[in-house]
């Protein structure tokens, strides 16, 4: 049903999604940094969506190909804008993406809470609902967003309760801004210190530049200036010389990649030279992750060419008992339109695969050899779907079998 009022739909949110703002505003609040994190996800997700859009139609730039997210806030008006000029969204995106469960793991998301605040925060991202997460600050959230190519722009509100609403506005700029009207408690987030701090502890790494307004004390008071500043490094940190990557850097990108809190076990950061030319970051999480058992979710690490994001889990890279590997494959000799058709039938791809599987497999032998027992925490988590790679990777059942583990009444 939906009631229109001055030019503005009012629509209500489907029940899954009643249920999940509900528990955003009274449950999910003990860490709220996770909004700022979360919100700059999509917008770097809009952004890769945009380049990989104008792959085919450069238009679609609309003369500003120099991608960007910016955050600022008015004290006064109590605001905190996140905004990027990624591909926007038109009306039915909106509605899809926000009003429904449809792209969303909301149900999935509500199925695997456990009640443990910092883990089902950690939930957020993994299921793609992180939108939802700027109600455990705002009261309020407006979004005004065009989609590239498009002429009309969107505007959707809601205060988190049971409906929103949605009507045409002008949008000169495509892309998303996101503004919270925080809650009177939230004053954290109108301080340039406590918003840059939040955006190098969780997305120092994001490949786009966050930019902020310089700021400066005056009258004891700090105010934006006129002038930009890069709050992130903004470099792909898997094209960086790995002897000048910290250990804590490649922690901290694993947990923006994976939506893991926990540290990897281990990695692997590689260069390939030659007839194939690659970068490859791959980790082994520590934990199992909760379908790791579901072969028909898509899996697999993130595929970019030369920089340019074009698929999330890219399973044409990795053999199906290695679905648990998360990661970044970086091809400079892919073309730029691949699609998962094409993945399926290029020699390039079976070359990059079988040299990634043996990177995999040589970092697990020499776990098993030199660090024993972390090799033990691992086979724990992950033998049962390793096994599976005895009658699908005849290629490697040679090392494979080496990997194995069985229980036994003697000490190993």
């Amino acid at each position: 049903m939906a009631t229109k009022e001055n030019a503005s739909e009012k629509l209500v949110f489907q029940a899954e999604v009643k249920q999940l703002l509900h528990l955003m505003i009274h449950s999910l609040y003990s860490n709220k940094e996770i909004v700022i994190r979360e919100l700059i996800s999509n917008a770097s997700d809009a952004a890769d969506k945009l380049r990989f859009e104008a792959l085919k139609d450069a238009n679609l730039y609309e003369k500003d190909s120099e991608l960007k997210i910016r955050l600022s806030f008015d004290k006064k008006k109590r605001t905190l804008t996140i905004s990027d000029n990624g591909i926007g969204m038109s009306r039915d995106e909106v509605i899809n993406n926000i009003g429904t469960i449809a792209r969303s793991g909301t149900k999935e998301f509500l199925n695997n809470l456990t009640g443990d605040q910092a883990k089902d925060a950690n939930l957020i991202g993994q299921f793609g609902v992180g939108f939802y997460s700027s109600f455990i600050i705002a009261d309020k959230v407006t979004v005004i967003t065009r989609r590239a190519g498009t002429s009309e722009g969107i505007q959707w509100e809601s205060q988190g309760e049971g409906e929103y609403t949605i009507s045409e506005v002008e949008k000169d700029a495509r892309g998303t801004d996101i503004i919270l009207h925080l809650k009177k408690d939230e004053d954290e987030f109108l301080s340039d210190w406590t918003l840059k701090s939040i955006i190098k502890k969780y997305s120092d790494h994001i490949t786009l530049p966050i930019v902020m307004k310089k700021s400066e004390w005056k009258d004891g008071e700090e105010v934006p200036t006129d002038e930009d500043e890069t709050v992130n490094a903004a470099s792909a940190l898997w094209a960086r010389n790995k002897n000048e990557i910290k250990e804590e850097e490649y922690n901290e990108f694993y947990k923006n990649l994976s939506y893991d809190q926990e540290p990897p076990l281990t990695y692997s950061h590689n260069r390939i030279e030659g007839k194939q030319e690659y970068i490859s970051l791959l980790y082994i999480p520590t934990k199992a992750p909760f379908d790791l058992f579901d072969r028909e979710r898509h899996h697999g690490v993130k595929l970019y060419v030369k920089r340019i994001f074009i698929m999330e889990a890219s399973e044409k890279l990795m053999p199906n008992y290695l679905r648990f590997i998360k990661g970044v494959i970086d091809s400079a000799d892919l073309p730029l339109n691949v699609s998962r058709e094409i993945l399926q039938d290029s020699k390039e791809v079976e070359a990059i695969r079988a040299g990634s599987t043996k990177k995999v497999l040589d970092l697990l032998e020499d776990m098993s050899e030199k660090k024993p027992d972390d090799y033990k925490k691992f086979w724990k988590e992950f033998g049962v779907v390793m096994k599976e790679g005895h009658s699908e990777d005849f290629q490697n059942r040679e090392k494979l079998s080496k990997l194995f583990r069985f229980n036994s009444t003697h000490e190993e």
